[in-house]
């Protein structure tokens, strides 16, 4: 959208919107954020970006690289052709643009641009860039044959390494129309932000052992207890193995391939692994097992387990197996149907593709994978002998979570495979039909296809376009659905995307955050996934959930929170390979017995196994554990150590039946880890914060900084220690000043209303074409009176009377046009900017039972506050009218914008380009644009749909074609002014309705101050809700406003204050009041009782108030002060719905639904139940008949149809016209006929509803009639 209404100079998509006002005043602009200043706020979103980079830069070459060519025989020609891909690259978002030259006229160049994200919204288009590869083409061993393939138009995340915006300052995002503290990590979709909601994955290459009725159904003889690991290869894509357990004992190896599940004995596949006899097999099954230690703490094996060992091996014997290579050959027998491109290979190299393919891709050594399964199978057996327990899968500790690169590149690598799979039967189907035309002798050469032209393999290739494989992934990211056929190893096919809105920031950023356990757990009535576990404390946030159905499946991560990526902290690619390699060097320097090349030969309790991310490298003596794991940890932290600093370590150690012992190290992506304190290492050592994953955090001792010790004993001293205690609360948890004096469910009331609330949503809001965008303006047409007293001295002036500045010029809203910021705010508010975005309005609260409006949540605001400004709104909602698609629909026309010069009616409203002026009011059914028909020399106006008037706010063209311009976007603007019925709330879950808007002089006031509330709030509203901290606020922020600076609310600081001892107040501007020195007060009230009375109000922020229609004092002292209120999104003017007549459904004849196309309210039965407990029945008499469905139906009284009945009209009579004027003529009488008794006697009229009659129809298409008596027949 880049043209305007006015003739201008401007280059192509850089738009002047109209309707934004000029400032009347010079008005001082609000410095940019410095870039250091959004790094924590970038910290939130890096997840999502280092995702997608690695995605486009390695992942891309490692995904093409892992796609196995497909070979085509021609048998006509004995020659082969192999078809693959090579080299990838993707491009950035590029736009093509024609430009003719005045000396070459005839001739066109063509040159590129840049696409910017604010062009995409703006178009409604997509931000998307090229994806080139090669596709390689060779004949039998002869040279590759390279062409160059363009698979399409690829999304770009923003932000990303291909995004036009990576790397830009705050004044350079304004340049190219973004927010300054633009961070990207969404995809722009036919002008939608999309957003890849984080989903919760089991952890990969971690053997967990479950319990479940599922496994039992199987087949018969399974039980309900397995071994389960989700295997991931090197591109991402993975594969989850299962090992059941059957009644006789053995074990069944279960896998997928091409959406089916396959079972193998599990003794076929150890002895297909590696070269093996069946002694050593035994040994290495019952190595966990032995008698002097049967009663040992950790001990997992029973005599048992050589029981089940032999059942194993005699399974293997019954079937003639005894080498590995007939174990092999076995294999490939049964699964060379399946394994597509391995027809003509010989069983042995089937059953090495299957192994290498689909069990434990994770692990490139047979050893290592065989090593791996006696581990499975050791832990299955102690599952089985109740000597462990299972491990839970809805805990954060065997979980990990899916990311846009990794969703993206897996179902980009099925649809590059399913293209080659389409390409092959393509080209046979060719060759096919050639050999049928050669068979039948036909002499139509010039038809026939040439396996050995390449021109003619392309050619056929061309009607599977390629394209489509980036339109895919396109379509996965618009409607977050997947089209698959083997479901990609996923719980889920649909929910993967979700709509980035904007309602405002904080909204916004919860995207990102947002973590959901799956889709297909919302159905299920079990509560189990839902539950908060410990194990998640500090990863996730107790406080930010929805209630509802969500409630527990969609949680959000905590502020501290990060997830690992393929990046590391200079923003190199890991070499993992390289960082496992270090690993095991030192675990073996630190006495680790290796577990290649000979078989592990011990088990719990003496020694335990390690595992690095999900391979058996060793084992460990059980008295050198702890000692290894300290010194693992130590180079965590260091700053020279070759170990990763995400490393996670988690040791678990012996147990009575607890969780099976080992120590498993993992340093893949996509995990969970948070900062801690790790206070063990010496305090010389100025590194000393350690990244910890949920997985080692359960069999960690951590303490929390106040001084505490946590019910802990001193066999467990602590070895580590939390950062700060609101590390366990997400972003927007974090916002509500002293959550920690709020009972609970009021801290998840806030944190969705903070989602809810009508906020200053955009700073580019002028090159925005949002659907809807909700817009909080608090603005001041009345000039102040103390403008230019001393800020300190104007309590008045600062919070009640005036808002049109902020205190000390250090808050938002200088120009009087935007929200305030919150006087009493928390450490986060500062550290996120949110000072950028805000989202309510400092109003004085006086808690009253004042007039009898403020019963059951409902409060009063000061009229003269609204008129002045405060809560004010608009909601704005954009119009794209594209003229192409018009034309596109009908086949013979070509439309422009343009007025008709031949109706004046029209022009008061409509421009003459055919568009509305700005800053025009168009009211309902009113015309608001014209379009002109080249082909028919026409023009059609267009009414405006709606119910309220609105203003036109901007126009903006698009810039193609200047002359004619063919799409258009028409902003508009409805006005929002507090009314009653709309819904506020403060930042500690007190919401409530506008009950009234009392005037001014009625309000109560202040004997000392004069001042007036703005907004009175029931005192009933606390006892039973327990806001503590909406008081203590109300406190705080009249002593910050007295004192002139912000009042820090971060909650549980007191316990760390003291723990530090320290227990100054923490402000924003510490200063020494009146040079007077006080003692340190005790508590958080005598701090801020302090405040209040050094400047002479009451101690506890009570004033006396006097009533404002009798003048008299009120009886009692009243609480005001300041209080954050939010306006919320929920208004009477977007929600009434009413209706006398209307639209009604042709079927039924009952009126519709649905508020946008004039429906009524459903009267359902509980309301029917309702009013017939009132014994109301004329009331639901004429809600459920006459004002519904009332029709007059005929009646035979001789069969009793209503259906047989049919009004015969009389022909009318020419009458001669009268001279002289006299009483009109008389009606015809309407003669009815029954069809079935072929009679008009007995007819009969009776009022019935509509729905009777259409019930008679629908049993009469059954053959089953219906028949009335009535009351008045013949035969009564």
């Amino acid at each position: 959208m880049s043209q305007q209404k006015q003739e201008d100079k401007e280059p192509p998509f850089v738009p002047q919107y109209f309707g934004t006002q000029q400032p009347k005043r010079n008005v001082k602009p609000r410095p940019m954020p410095a870039p250091e200043d959004l790094e924590p706020l970038r910290e939130l979103f890096r997840h999502q970006i280092e995702s997608f980079d690695y995605m486009a830069d390695a992942g891309l070459s490692i995904l093409f690289d892992s796609i196995k060519p497909v070979q085509i025989h021609d048998s006509f020609s004995n020659r082969n052709l192999k078809i693959s891909f090579e080299n990838p690259k993707l491009f950035p978002p590029m736009k093509d643009r024609s430009s003719s030259s005045s000396a070459l006229s005839s001739s066109k160049s063509t040159f590129r641009e840049f696409l910017y994200p604010y062009e995409c919204r703006q178009f409604k288009s997509s931000y998307t860039g090229a994806l080139m590869a090669e596709v390689c083409f060779q004949y039998d061993d002869g040279p590759v044959i390279r062409e160059r393939f363009n698979f399409g138009q690829f999304p770009i995340m923003l932000k990303s390494k291909y995004c036009h915006l990576r790397g830009a300052d705050p004044q350079k995002l304004v340049s190219c129309k973004e927010e300054p503290s633009e961070m990207g990590g969404y995809f722009i979709l036919n002008g939608l932000e999309r957003v890849v909601r984080l989903l919760i994955l089991p952890k990969r290459n971690y053997p967990m052992s479950m319990v479940r009725n599922s496994f039992s159904d199987r087949r018969e003889g399974y039980t309900d207890k397995a071994v389960v690991i989700r295997c991931e290869r090197k591109n991402q894509s993975s594969v989850s193995v299962k090992l059941y357990y059957l009644r006789n004992g053995s074990a069944r190896l279960g896998f997928w391939i091409q959406g089916r599940e396959y079972l193998l004995p599990v003794g076929v596949v150890l002895k297909a692994l590696v070269d093996t006899t069946d002694h050593e097999i035994y040994v290495s099954l019952t190595c966990c097992y032995s008698e002097r230690d049967e009663m040992e703490k950790g001990a997992v094996g029973t005599q048992l387990m050589g029981e089940r060992a032999k059942i194993i091996l005699d399974e293997v014997r019954d079937l003639s197996l005894f080498t590995r290579l007939q174990c092999l050959e076995h294999i490939g027998e049964h699964f060379q149907p399946v394994m597509e491109g391995l027809e003509t290979k010989n069983y042995s190299d089937v059953a090495d593709s299957v192994l290498e393919d689909y069990i434990f891709v994770h692990l490139d050594n047979n050893y290592d994978k065989f090593n791996l399964l006696i581990f499975m199978l050791q832990k299955l057996f102690s599952l089985i002998d109740q000597t462990s327990v299972p491990d839970n899968s809805d805990s954060l500790q065997n979980q990990e979570v899916l990311l846009p690169g990794h969703l993206i590149t897996i179902y980009l690598k099925e649809k590059l495979e399913d293209w080659l799979r389409k390409a092959k039967k393509s080209l046979q189907d060719e060759i096919n039909k050639k050999s049928n035309i050669n068979n039948k002798g036909s002499n139509n050469k010039n038809k026939s296809f040439d396996f050995c032209s390449l021109a003619d393999v392309k050619k056929i290739l061309d009607k599977n376009p390629v394209k489509q494989i980036s339109s895919s992934v396109e379509n996965l990211l618009k409607t977050g659905r997947l089209i698959t056929q083997t479901g990609l190893d996923l719980q889920q096919r649909a929910g993967f995307t979700v709509q980035a809105e904007r309602l405002n920031f904080l909204r916004f950023i919860s995207h990102f955050r947002a973590v959901h356990r799956g889709a297909s757990f919302a159905g299920l009535r079990t509560t189990t996934v839902r539950k908060l576990l410990p194990e998640s404390w500090g990863f996730l946030c107790p406080v930010h959930t929805p209630d509802g159905e969500p409630c527990g499946l969609l949680n959000h991560m905590t502020s501290n929170c990060r997830i690992t990526s393929f990046f590391d902290s200079q923003g190199n690619i890991r070499d993992f390979k390289k960082i496992r390699k270090t690993i095991l060097s030192v675990l073996i320097a630190v006495g680790m017995t290796p577990s290649l090349p000979k078989l592990v030969q011990a088990g719990p309790p003496e020694v335990l196994s390690v595992l690095l991310d999900g391979r058996v490298v060793g084992s460990l003596p059980s008295s050198m554990v702890e000692k290894v794991v300290g010194h693992l940890r130590r180079l965590k932290v260091s700053a020279n150590s070759m170990i990763a600093n995400d490393l996670e370590v988690g040791y678990v150690p012996l147990s009575l039946g607890g969780a099976y012992p080992g120590l498993y190290l993992f340093t893949s992506p996509a995990r969970f880890v948070r900062p801690v304190r790790n206070i063990s290492i010496p305090s010389e050592e100025s590194q000393n914060i350690e990244l910890i994953g949920p997985f080692e955090q359960v069999f960690m001792e951590i303490r929390c900084p106040d001084g505490g010790d946590g019910g802990r004993r001193n066999a467990f001293p602590a070895t580590h220690e939390e950062i700060h205690p609101t590390g366990m609360l997400s972003v927007v948890a974090n916002l509500t000043p002293w959550s920690d004096h709020n009972q609970s469910p009021r801290n998840m009331y806030q944190c969705q209303m903070a989602k809810q609330t009508m906020a200053f949503s955009s700073q580019a809001i002028n090159f925005r074409a949002d659907q809807k965008l909700y817009h909080l303006q608090v603005k001041s047409n009345i000039p102040c009176r103390i403008c230019k007293l001393d800020i300190e001295k104007a309590y008045d002036h600062v919070i009640g009377s005036c808002y049109f500045t902020s205190w000390k010029g250090k808050g938002v809203g200088e120009d009087g046009e935007t929200p305030q910021s919150p006087i009493v705010r928390t450490s986060s508010y500062t550290k996120y900017g949110i000072d950028e975005y805000p989202s309510g309005t400092n109003a004085i609260v006086a808690v009253l039972a004042y007039t009898g409006y403020d019963m059951e949540d409902a409060m009063i605001l000061n009229k003269s506050s609204v008129e002045r400004g405060m809560c004010r709104g608009q909601i704005y909602q954009t119009e794209t009218i594209d003229l192409t698609e018009q034309s596109s629909r009908s086949d013979h026309s070509q439309k422009i914008f343009r007025r008709s010069n031949v109706n004046k009616s029209m022009h008061s409203t409509i421009d003459s380009d055919g568009l509305p002026y700005v800053g025009q009011t168009i009211q309902q059914n009113q015309p608001y644009y014209c379009t002109y028909d080249e082909v028919t020399s026409t023009t059609r106006p267009y009414n405006r749909k709606g119910s309220e008037p609105v203003v036109v706010d901007y126009v903006a063209l698009d810039g193609k074609n200047k002359e004619h311009p063919r799409k258009a976007n028409i902003r508009f603007r409805h006005p929002r002014n507090p009314v009653i019925g709309d819904k506020f709330s403060s930042r500690h879950g007190q919401k409530g309705v506008c009950s009234q808007l009392w005037p001014d002089i009625d309000m109560p006031f202040s004997g000392v101050t004069g001042m007036r509330p703005d907004l009175i709030i029931n005192p009933h509203a606390f006892p039973s809700r327990m806001t503590i901290a909406m008081l203590l606020e109300s406190v705080a922020a009249k002593g910050g406003s007295l004192h002139g600076y912000f009042v820090d609310a971060t909650p549980f600081t007191i316990p760390v204050k003291k723990d530090n001892g320290d227990s100054k107040p923490k402000t924003s501007s510490l200063e020494e009041t009146d040079g007077k020195t006080e003692s340190k007060p005790n508590s958080l009230v005598e701090e801020l009782g302090e405040m209040l009375k050094i400047k002479g109000f009451n101690y506890h922020g009570v004033e006396v108030l006097y009533s404002g229609v009798y003048g008299t004092e009120l009886t009692c002292e009243i609480f005001i002060g300041p209080v954050y209120y939010q306006r919320l999104r929920h208004m009477v003017s977007d929600k009434y719905q009413v209706r006398s007549t209307g639209t009604i459904d042709q079927v039924t004849r009952q009126p519709i639904k649905g508020r946008k196309r004039g429906g009524g309210i459903r009267f359902g039965e509980m309301e029917r139940d309702s009013m017939l407990a009132h014994g109301a029945a004329y009331l639901l008499h004429d809600r459920l008949h006459t004002c519904s469905d009332y029709h007059i139906a005929d009646v035979c009284t001789l069969c009793g149809s209503i259906l047989a009945t049919t009004s015969i009209q009389q022909q009318k009579q020419i009458q001669k016209p009268k001279k002289f004027g006299g009483l009109p003529p008389a009606r015809p009488p309407k003669k009815v006929i029954c069809h079935a008794c072929q009679s008009s006697k007995g007819m009969e009229t009776v009022a019935m509803p509509y729905v009777f009659r259409y019930l008679a129809a629908e049993l009469a298409a059954m053959n089953i009639k219906m028949t009335l008596q009535l009351s008045n027949a013949a035969g009564a």
